[in-house]
Parts: C-alpha cells; sequence; structure tokens
C-alpha cells in the first residue's frame, strides 16, 4: 500500500462497489506503454518474458499506488496470433506491419484454433504475468487485462481500411470475419477471468471517429454484447473502453451491457454524466498528451481538479483515469503529479472549496 493512503486498491474498490467510504477517489492512469519506463527497461525487454511484464506493472504500482495493474495481451493479439506480421521494435509499442488476412473470401483458410491458450505463447505470457502480478500483489491491488474488442480484433486480421470498405460491399464477409473473430475472444476473456483478472475492453477502430452510428449497430454491438454476456457468465467485470468521439453510440455501447465505461478525453465528462451516469460508473478522462505528454505539473493539477470537478457526482460513482494509454514518451513527473493531484483533490470528504464547487 501507498504510503500516502490509508486504503488499500482492492479495499478502495471494494469500498466504491457497496457504496462505503473511501480514504481517496479511485485514480486508474492507463500505464500500459510506458510501465516498461518506470523500472528502467526498454519495452522489447518488458514483453520478452511474463516476469518482464509483471515487473514493470507492480513497479508502477510499487512508485505510484496506483488503483489497478493492467497486463497487455493487447490489440492485436487476434491477429499477431493468427499469423499477423507485427513489428519488434526495442524501445516502442510493436504495430502491424503485414495482416494475415488478404481477401476475406479466403477467411476459412485460416487456423483460430492457433488463439487459443494451448497454441498462443504470447497469451500464455501474458497469462503467467496475471498470475506473478496476483501472487506477487493481488491481495492489494486489481490486476486486468488490456484486450481488444471485435471489431477492432477484426481489424489485427484484416487491413482496417479494406474492412471499413467491405462494410459497405461485402457486408457479409465482414459478419463473417467477426463471428469467428468474436468467438476466439470468448475463449480468451473466460482465460483471463479464471484466472481472477479485470477485462479492459478497448475497441478504438469501432469509435464514432472512424464508424457512422448505423456501422456501430449493425457491426459492433452485437458482437459486443455477446462479450460482455459471456463476461458475466464467467463472473467477470468488463470495463469498456473507447477512444475517439462517442457521443452518437453512447447509449449503444453502454446498452451491450459492461460494467464500467472509460472515456476519451475528447467526450466531454458532464455530457457522459448527463447521458448515461445513471447506468454505470464512469471512468476518465485527463488528456493523456495535451496535458499529461505536454503538459506542466501545474497543469496536470489542474486537468485533475477539472475532471474531477465535473464527474465526481455521477449517480452511480466515477474514477479518475486517463483519456486514453499513457505514451510511453509521457514525462515520468507527470504521472507522479497525477497521482498526487488524485491524493490531493480527490481526498474523502472532498473539499468543495479546493474543487471550485459552489454549495
Amino acid at each position: 500500500m501507498h504510503k500516502l493512503d490509508q486504503m488499500t486498491p482492492n479495499e478502495r474498490l471494494q469500498a466504491f462497489m457497496t457504496g462505503k467510504e473511501m480514504d481517496r477517489i479511485l485514480a486508474m492512469p492507463i500505464l500500459v506503454s510506458i510501465a516498461h519506463r518506470v523500472v528502467g527497461m526498454t519495452h522489447k525487454e518488458k514483453r520478452s518474458s511474463a516476469v518482464n511484464e509483471a515487473a514493470a506493472q507492480i513497479g508502477c504500482y510499487e512508485k505510484y499506488g496506483n488503483d489497478i495493474i493492467i497486463i497487455e495481451y493487447g490489440l492485436h493479439g487476434i491477429g499477431r496470433a493468427l499469423g499477423t506480421k507485427m513489428g519488434d521494435p526495442e524501445d516502442s509499442v510493436p504495430a502491424v506491419e503485414e495482416n494475415i488476412l488478404k481477401d476475406l473470401d479466403d477467411l476459412d483458410k485460416l487456423d483460430f484454433s492457433l488463439t487459443t491458450k494451448e497454441n498462443d505463447p504470447e497469451l500464455q505470457r501474458t497469462l503467467e504475468a496475471c498470475r506473478i502480478c496476483k501472487e506477487k500483489v493481488g491481495d492489494e491491488v486489481p490486476v486486468g487485462v488490456l484486450i481488444s474488442g471485435p471489431f477492432t480484433a477484426a481489424a489485427s486480421v484484416y487491413p482496417v481500411e479494406k474492412m471499413l470498405r467491405a462494410t459497405r460491399r461485402s457486408p457479409e464477409k465482414v459478419h463473417a470475419l467477426l463471428r469467428k473473430v468474436t468467438d476466439a475472444l470468448k475463449g480468451i476473456y473466460v482465460d483471463y477471468i479464471n484466472e481472477g483478472v479485470l477485462i479492459l475492453q478497448c475497441d478504438p477502430i469501432s469509435s464514432g471517429t472512424l464508424l457512422h452510428p448505423n456501422q456501430y449497430r449493425e457491426f459492433v454491438k452485437p458482437y459486443a454484447t455477446e462479450l460482455n454476456e459471456t463476461i458475466n457468465d464467467a463472473e467477470g467485470v468488463n470495463v469498456l473502453h473507447m477512444c475517439g468521439n462517442i457521443t452518437n453510440t453512447i447509449h449503444d455501447i453502454v446498452g451491450t451491457g459492461g460494467a464500467m465505461l472509460s472515456i476519451d478525453n475528447v467526450v466531454d465528462m458532464e455530457f457522459a454524466k448527463k447521458e448515461v451516469g445513471d447506468q454505470l460508473p464512469l471512468l476518465g478522462n485527463v488528456d493523456p498528451v495535451g496535458v499529461l505528454l505536454h503538459g506542466t505539473k501545474k497543469e496536470v493539477h489542474e486537468a485533475v481538479r477539472k475532471t474531477i470537478r465535473k464527474g465526481y457526482d455521477n449517480p452511480k460513482g466515477f474514477i479518475l483515469a486517463s483519456g486514453c494509454d499513457i505514451t510511453q514518451n509521457v514525462p515520468i513527473e507527470n504521472i507522479d503529479a497525477f497521482m498526487e493531484a488524485a491524493r490531493k483533490y480527490g481526498k474523502y470528504p472532498l473539499d468543495k472549496e479546493l474543487l471550485g464547487i459552489e454549495n
């Protein structure tokens, strides 16, 4: 437990879920892409073994006392397991270099058994990293896994620009791909849930920045709903994180059945609170680029203060978070500033005068 806190993250989350008193607001900066820097590794070193993956996340927790550990299965895991060619940079996040599927007519040639834990070494590695985190600090802090939603997973198999065109020209073929991807994700989600891990489902390719609401409703919502039903049946917890502008689909996204909704900084917290705040807890949404990457310590403090002020009274609860994954180029001291501000402005009982809230 962090020296400045009175509760462990597990105690704090349990109090949050049951309406009990907390020492401070839950604070969950998304420390995935930057975790290696916190402990002095390169990104390649971090992803080279389960031990290193776990050590990076445990190091973040020991330094910051953040309220969740996040192991990275990633947005491209399905494609990677099937044979999508990924880069292997020394000190940055791997990206897709060549998708395995070039033509949707060749979908049946792919062997989706390669995505199972029996056959996918990367899934095995991240499951083991989760076990290490659970064993070493799981009595204090929740362990989660960052994993793709259905549409983004499909884009790891088939090029996104082709898939977007195919939603108009060959919708039945896109559905066939999504069917196979969703079934594969179901099994993977359950593997993590069986390890006691929270699901952080990210589906950035399905955001309103790229998809029309009607496309979301046809090509994403049914499959996301199935995935959330699978999570619920397995007694897991799903935090939906949506990058980009979701103002036109926020009700559809919530309708898929996630337990919580994490929003990008481009979506106003007041808007989200008004539209869906009576249905589920909201997480967010400090700007990870304009503030955390480019801002000063003072600007980070002010952004945290404003975010808490906007979200603290959400009917179903509010968790302070970054608007997206914190990139590896963010100054480490700005993460310190984020957590420092969370403890200052989010200390309970909240000091409304300090937050600038008129009584």
